[in-house]
Parts: structure tokens; sequence; C-alpha cells
């Protein structure tokens, strides 16, 4: 047989011209086979394509009986396809019919062919169907043959990718490269939303697979890869990476992917069968990615998103721009797939146009996942290979109520998916008409109910759920959607329109609660070992005192002449509240000085978040004039459990005893002290949480605006003085001995309230 050292750049050629003309997609699978069994000297070129009903179904062949075609199928895992394609490896045999996964098939004649090689059809680690050249002569194909036909099956992968064989296939057994595929996660964000994928760091679209000058191309390869090593030496060598830890040990370990002469060997092998450099990097990148998709080897899969991400950076190397989706150029309901976002990146996407979240990380109680509640938009975390799903423009329906995705759905779906939306707006226009009734329980017991808010989009909630006002404005949004440090005018122009939007309801602003996964871009990113415990909220706060005074005396100034509610995130000692309360005054002692209108009256509180203060609640209801618990941190501190930690968030139930009695002695405390206490977690926004709150005494809850409506609706049929007595039983009980959750469900089904 030919070396396929020469031969592969005469096929891919060849395969061009043969997919430009202008003939059926069974002419040209035809035509395709042919071309790859002359080019390598095989007696055998068999395509096989993964279907919709996991079979693997012939669909073209040289050598092979033609009246097998369309009529051999094999299960998934049967005989040496199979094995190709749930292996999503090559396999190379002098032998085939030894081979213990041989399965014999009389129609096809392949009896008398001896040797075989197998590579699977990948695309985006997706395995499409199987290329196989079989030959009756003993012999093992050499390395350079086998990387020829793996460059062809990137072709195919296009080819079936592009639906152009649906037409040959019989209903229910079509191509899979192009079926409804279902996927379950975790629910981040409640709703269902239909739309169109768009992908957060889109594949690059390769419009040239084939190799002019293959010199050319493993110069541009080469140069990218050093371009790329030398990007990454810099980020090692700057200030805050030359000390060491975690933080730089990540990074070595990405230099050293990065490094690897194994890495660039393949992709320059690549390049020598006659790929273009990006098609290169996309083939090796596919080939890794499937690879690691099956390990069971937990640090390997991890790994997976770090050669991603460097294939990802190698490519952008090699064409020389920025593949980001335009964030102002959005489809009308546009569906964002992401591996991982922060809450910035989210912010960046026209919102009107936004309608839903999928992303393979994620968990509830993230920051992602809170601005996506804030945004009103269904989201799905925790979903496998997400990007690798879809295509950019693919339908995709996000079901947030279940926590399931349909990436091209059948028509049926669609429909009864449509169905279900209409019938969510009728229910929204059932919770609308309750906006102008008083929030009173059964029993007489009024319920303040506000809102969280922190975007100017937000603001008409007030008045379309009939909120009490803000018991939250997360004013950290307006500086991460900011491509710079907001000026104190631009942020005096923001809290008076808030503050206008309520009218006489309260407003309760939050000072700046950034670090952690709330980076701004324009300010140095400090790396630190455990970012939730880090330098962040109030810390940086009284830190940067010049950030935090500019934001207070814009907030004082919007106040003038009206009611201003400040509070003050993640204190965690008493102290700290009292620096915070003292440059209130001092800004008030400037304003007065220069001439300036004050606020008619002033309430400075802060958040319960920390653990610690639970232990000084004496001191603290004695100079704060309010306080609001922050149940999403509390319960993080709690637990000692990473709210962004998919394998611990579950872990403990925020309905358990330990943090209810916490809550409990909040509430109690800020009677005693005759001091108003709220919640404005995310606890509060899902009716059972709502429940349990009551039954713990709050009488004032901040919560989303898409949870407001059924919030209130629970609370109008709900006997607090009832279910406050239950509640305190259960808690007097010992640990482990009454399932809350499970009691207080049983609690409303019996009540008739609606959850």
């Amino acid at each position: 047989m030919r070396s396929a050292l020469g031969g592969p750049r005469v096929l891919l050629r060849r395969l061009r011209e043969v997919m430009a003309e202008q003939v059926s997609a069974q002419d040209r699978l035809d035509k395709i086979v042919v071309l790859i069994a002359a080019n390598m000297v095989a007696e055998v070129c068999s395509t096989y394509v993964l279907r919709v009903d996991n079979t693997l179904e012939l669909y073209a062949t040289e050598g092979l009986n033609p009246d097998a075609v369309h009529k051999t199928v094999l299960n998934a895992h049967e005989g040496l396809v199979g094995l190709v394609a749930s292996e999503a490896q090559p396999l190379n045999l002098s032998d085939a019919q030894n081979h213990p996964a041989y399965s014999y098939r009389p129609e096809t004649g392949e009896e008398i062919y001896h040797s075989f090689l197998g590579v699977p059809i990948l695309r985006a680690g997706n395995t499409l169907g199987v290329l196989v050249v079989q030959n009756r002569a003993r012999r093992t194909y050499v390395e350079e043959e086998v990387e020829a036909l793996q460059t062809t099956a990137m072709v195919l992968a296009e080819m079936i990718a592009s639906g152009e064989l649906s037409s040959l296939a019989r209903p229910g057994a079509e191509p899979a490269a192009r079926i409804s595929v279902h996927k379950s996660g975790s629910i981040l964000s409640d709703g269902i939303a239909l739309g169109h994928v768009v992908l957060h760091e889109p594949r690059v679209v390769i419009t040239n697979y084939i190799a002019e000058d293959v010199p050319r191309e493993i110069k541009r390869l080469d140069s990218a890869v050093t371009k790329l090593r030398a990007d990454l030496d810099r980020m090692l060598e700057r200030g805050d990476m030359a000390e060491g830890g975690d933080h730089r040990d990540v990074l070595e370990a990405y230099r050293m992917f990065a490094n690897d002469q194994g890495w660039q060997h393949r992709l320059r092998e690549a390049v020598a069968t006659g790929l273009t450099a990006e098609a290169a990097v996309e083939r090796v990148q596919s080939d890794t990615r499937a690879r690691m998709l099956r390990s069971t080897d937990p640090y390997l899969r991890d790994r997976l998103h770090d050669l991603e991400d460097l294939g990802h950076r190698l490519m952008r190397q090699l064409v020389g721009r920025d593949h980001a989706p335009s964030r102002e150029q959005l489809p009308d309901n546009a569906i964002l797939v992401a591996r991982a976002m922060g809450p910035a990146a989210l912010l960046d996407y026209d919102r009107n146009k936004l309608r839903g979240l999928v992303l393979e990380e994620g968990t509830a109680n993230s920051h992602v996942s809170i601005v996506a509640r804030a945004l009103g938009i269904p989201a799905i975390g925790e979903v496998a290979n997400a990007p690798g799903l879809a295509d950019p423009g693919d339908a995709i329906i996000v079901d947030g109520t279940s926590g399931s995705i349909y990436v091209r759905p059948s028509q049926e779906i669609q429909a009864a998916y449509a169905e279900r939306v209409r019938f969510r707006a009728r229910r929204q226009e059932q919770y609308r008409e309750l906006r102008h009734k008083p929030c009173v329980t059964r029993d007489g017991q009024p319920i303040e109910l506000m809102l969280n808010a922190g975007l100017v989009i937000d603001l008409p909630h007030i008045e379309d759920a009939g909120a009490a006002g803000i018991g939250l404005f997360r004013t950290e949004l307006q500086f991460m959607v900011s491509t710079s440090l907001p000026r104190t005018s631009e942020q005096l122009a923001l809290y008076r329109t808030v503050l206008d939007a309520a009218g006489d309801k309260p407003v309760t602003f939050r000072t700046l609660d950034i670090g952690g996964d709330k980076a701004l871009p324009y300010m140095d990113t400090i790396v630190e070992e455990n970012p939730a415990l880090g330098w962040r909220a109030i810390r940086l706060g009284l830190d940067r005192p010049g950030l935090l005074r500019g934001q207070i005396r814009a907030l004082l100034r919007a106040g003038a002449g009206r009611a201003l509610r400040i509070m003050f995130p993640m204190v965690t000692v008493v102290r700290e509240f009292d620096e915070a309360k003292t440059m209130v005054e001092r800004e008030l002692t400037y304003l007065r000085h220069h001439g300036h209108t004050l606020p008619e009256r002033i309430d400075v509180g802060t958040m319960i978040e920390v653990p610690a203060l639970l232990y000084q609640l004496d001191d603290l209801f004695e100079r704060a004039d309010f306080v609001s618990v922050g149940s999403n941190d509390l319960f993080q501190f709690l637990y000692a459990v990473d709210r962004g930690n998919a394998r611990v968030t579950d872990r403990f139930d925020t309905m358990s005893a330990p943090i209810l009695r916490a809550l409990r002695h909040i509430a109690r405390k800020g009677k005693e002290a005759g001091k108003s206490v709220s919640l404005c977690g995310e606890m509060a926004s899902q009716p059972l949480g709502a429940l349990a709150l009551i039954a713990l005494g709050y009488r004032s809850m901040s919560v989303n605006a898409t949870a407001h409506g059924p919030v209130k609706a629970l609370i109008l049929e709900l006997d607090a003085a009832k279910v406050e007595a239950e509640m305190a039983t259960w808690l007097d009980t010992p640990y482990d001995r009454v399932p809350i959750r499970e009691k207080l469900t049983a609690f409303a089904e019996a009540e008739g309230l609606p959850l």
C-alpha cells in the first residue's frame, strides 16, 4: 500500500471538488468512498452513520456488497464498527475476524477481508458515524494512514452535520447529528423559554479545511503556539502570580499543557495530512474531547476544560480576531449556551432579546444564577458538554421548571411547550390581578412583600407586581455592566431614577457587594485562594474608602428631601458597621456644609450573612436601624458550603433545623429590640421558603419579580398563627427527628396552599 504521507493532500483536493459538485447526497457519498479507497489503495471503504435510534447504518461502500447499503444496521456497541463508535478512538487490526468484538454480517461479503482500520467521525466531541477501510492481506496500517483517514473523517463530519444525508433516511432512522437531544441539569432559574442557540464562546467557523501550502500552514501553527506560550509566560510573571499558591499551580499546569510536545506533534501531524492550521486544531481538539468525555477518571474529565480553553485560545491566535458573539446583534429569542459564565458576562447581552441560559457549570446559588433570576430568564446548569450539544441557530427549549433542555425539538414537543408558555402567561395574568389586594394573611397579619432589583429594567415591576417597595437594590450591577468606573454623577442619576420610580415606597440600597465572582473588568483582579471568604463587599469598601464614600455621597444627594435606606453587605463584626456608618455621617456633614438638600430621613442598616453576627445581635440592634438577612451567604457560611460548587450545594437542606433556628433567633432579637428585620435572599422567592419564614416570625421579605405573584398568592391563603405554632413544635424537637421540609409541604397541602 502506498504511503499516506503525500496522498491525503491529493485526496482532500479531490474531495473538495466532489463537495462542490451539484449531485445528490447519495452520489456524493458514493464518490467519496471510491476516492478514499483509491487514495489509500484499500479494497474496501465504507461509511456508517449513527442514527437517532442509536444504531449504525451502512450509508455507502466501495468493495462490500452494494445491496447492503441502507440495509446493514448495527447496534451502537455491536461489532468492530460499534466499538469504534462507542470508544471514539481508531481501531487498527491486522486480523479483524479474530477480534472478540467482530460481528459477522453475511450480507456485506466482508468475511474475505482481514485487515481493518476504523476511525470515528467526530464533531465537537460527538460521534456522528464511523469511516472504515479494509484489505484482504493481513497488515497493520501505519500511523500516517490512520492520520489520513481521520483527516478525511472531518470532511464527512461536516457533511453529516449539515443535514445533507437526512433525505436518504427513513422516518425514525435519521442521522443522529441533527436529532432532537434531551438533557437534564439543575434548575438555576424558574421559567420556560423557546428560542435559538447562541454560543457564549462559539466554535470558530472553519471555512477552509484543505491546505494549499502545507509548509506555510505549519509555520502559521508554530507561530500561533509560540505566541500562546509567551502569553501564558507573561501571565505567570505578573506580580500577583510570583509568590506562588494554588492559583499559580493551576496556571503552571495550564502552561504544562501548552508546552506538551505530544499535543504540538499531533497538531503538526494533522497539518501534514493536508489540513489548514485551524482545521488541524479542530480535529485534534475534537479527538481529545471525545476521548476525555468517555474517561472514567474524574481528574482527566476536569482537565478537559483546560484543553478546551487552550484550543480556543490557539484558534483565536490563528484567525486573528475574537469570535465572541455580537452583544448588540443577538437574534430574537436568544438562548445563551456556555461552559461557564460570570454575572457581568451575562449582563453584557441585550436583555430584550435574551430568553434563557444553559450552562455546563453553575449552581442555583451562584451569582450568575441570581442575575438570571433578576432578569427573569429561565436557566439550567450542570448540563454535560453543553456547548457541544448544539450549533448556533439551533432551536432549543429551556424548561426551568423541570431542569430539562431540548435541542432541535420535534414539532410535537414545541407545540406542547408553546401551550405551557401560554398557560404560564395566563397564570401570571392571574397573579397581576392580585397586585391591588393588600398583602395580608387569612388571619389578618400584614406581610411586607418587596422586590429585589438592580437594573433600570427592574423598576416597572414595582407597579406591575404591586410590591411594597424595593427591599434590596443591588448597586453593584451598575458597576458590573459598565466598561469603566461609574462617575458619581452617573451613580446619582441611577439612584434618582430608582427613587422616582418607587415614589413613596421604600427602597433599600445595598452598597457595593463586589469581589469573589463579581469582579469588575476595569479593576485589577486579586487572585485569592478562597474568594468567597476574601476581600469583598464591606471589606473592600472600608479598605478603599474613596470608592465607598463616592457611592454614599451619590446616594445621599439622590435622596434629597425623601426617605433613604442604606444597607452594608457582609458585615462580620459590629466595628465594621460603626466605621461604615461614620462614613455616612461624614458625607452628611460635607453635603450640609456645601448647601445640599439632605434626605428627609436616613435609615442605616446591615445585612446578616456572616454567622459571627448571630452572637453580636444585641450590640448590632443598638446601632442599626434595620437588618436584612442574606440567606444565600448565611447558609453558605453556616454550613461551610461553596455555593458555586455543584458537589456540595445540595448536600445540606436549606430548611433543616440549624439554619431555621438561626433565622428564628434573628427574628426574635429584632422583635425584642423593636427593629425591622427582613430577608432578601433566594429562600424568600420560593413559596415553600416564604411559608417557612412566616412561620419563623418574619413579616417582611424581598423577592424576585417573577416570584412575587406565587408568594403573594400563598400569603393570602395562609393562617400565619397556625403555621407559626407548628414550626415552633418542629424546631423544639431534637435535631433530625422531624423532616421540616416534608412537614411544611404536608401542611401546605392540607391547607390548600398554592406551592
